[in-house]
């Protein structure tokens, strides 16, 4: 047999094939289709096979090379009939049509947790009367955390029960002389690299046994700020701190607080009162009142409360006063120079009081429900 009768042969079978296999409206032709064309014993492709010895010898390899090709698309025509059949054969409530008068599903997309909106919020309305916002370490030694505050280290408020003290214990077996030695050391090192440093009669004030904790309130960072600025000062920071209190709607061992610090020349109440008014009438609303408590806190003197009445009542939002001479000698500045202001106010209450959140314990359980309200 010649190679272009038996080429020829081949096409007509595809083409009858493809023809077939396209015409067949359900499972059963199909079927029918398959075992006329490509049947394991009676199929066509199967006779046209037996030609394949009769062509001429040289002319076999590329014979049986078509023959390939066409058996392979003979399959791949029939795959697909049997796909379209099976796709045509599901119910239709599970076939997926597209309407284009549907709006489009949106993607969920991140957002801000409250507590960071608000202290956002919150520097830029301190940026617009004049504050820096600045930035300090969680983890504090009792320098910076009590005894340039003013805090004696037999204070209360020095007490393990009050604060989160951190183990140092150290590895090995080192001598109680050694150990004092190096604690001496440690000592005139951090007097002396403080920027400016420390008075040489302010010196032994620091601990003797440095221990290290998280910091119970933001007002580590007015002692950080004032060693390395000379005044005028004028700086707020925005952090966590940390206190072992017991949660309930108002308190939490872990929350955050906004510090504000103005040192110059002739700085007084007046000052003071007028910064929190307009802070608390930018922050909620122009009908916001405040109004001062007496009180104390070992870092300022005179001290006072500050409570916020906004909508429907007063509620406490932190304390504030004018800074301590002491604390102002404690960073070599001259009290007699320089005066200044201090308050130091809870995020949280804020955050709560501008959104009607009655508990601030709803902004740490991450209850995705919750917090997409904001």
């Amino acid at each position: 047999m010649a190679l272009s009768n038996f080429l020829t042969e081949l096409d007509a079978l595809l083409d009858e094939a493809t023809d077939a296999f396209a015409a067949a409206c359900d499972a059963a032709a199909l079927e029918a289709a398959r075992v006329q064309f490509v049947g394991a014993k009676s199929g066509r492709l199967k006779a046209v096979q037996k030609g394949l010895g009769k062509v001429d010898k040289a002319d076999r390899p590329a014979a049986g090379k078509r023959f390939n090709e066409v058996k392979q698309a003979i399959e791949s025509a029939h795959q697909a009939v049997v796909e379209r059949l099976a796709s045509a054969s599901r119910p239709a409530a599970t076939a997926r049509c597209v309407d284009p008068t549907v709006p489009g599903d949106c993607c969920r997309l991140g957002r801000l947790h409250p507590i960071t909106q608000t202290i956002e919020e919150l520097k830029e309305i301190m940026g617009r009367l004049g504050f820096s916002v600045v930035d300090g370490p969680e983890v504090e030694d009792q320098w910076h955390n009590f005894e340039a505050l003013n805090i004696p280290p037999d204070h209360p408020a020095c007490n393990p029960l009050e604060n989160f003290y951190l183990d140092q214990g150290s590895a090995g077996g080192e001598r109680q002389g050694d150990k004092e030695t190096r604690r001496q050391g440690e000592i005139a090192a951090t007097a002396s690299s403080l920027s400016p440093p420390l008075p040489v009669s302010l010196s032994p004030c620091l601990p003797v046994s440095p221990s290290f904790l998280l910091r119970s309130q933001t007002s580590t960072v007015q002692i950080r700020a004032m060693e390395r600025m000379r005044p005028p000062v004028r700086i707020i920071s925005c952090g966590r701190v940390y206190r072992p209190d017991t949660a309930d709607a108002t308190h939490y061992p872990m929350f955050h607080q906004i510090e504000g610090l103005l040192v110059d020349r002739g700085v007084t109440m007046a000052d003071l009162k007028s910064t929190l008014r307009l802070f608390a009438r930018s922050a909620f609303a122009d009908d916001v009142h405040i109004r001062f408590r007496p009180s104390f806190f070992p870092f300022t003197e005179p001290s006072v409360e500050v409570d916020m009445s906004w909508a429907d009542g007063w509620i406490e939002m932190g304390g504030a006063g004018m800074v301590d001479p002491n604390v102002l000698r404690a960073v070599g500045y001259d009290p007699e120079e320089f005066t200044g202001f201090a308050f130091g106010l809870g995020i949280e209450r804020i955050c709560a009081r501008r959104h009607g959140i009655a508990d601030i314990r709803e902004l740490f359980k991450n209850d995705v429900r919750f917090l997409h309200q904001f």
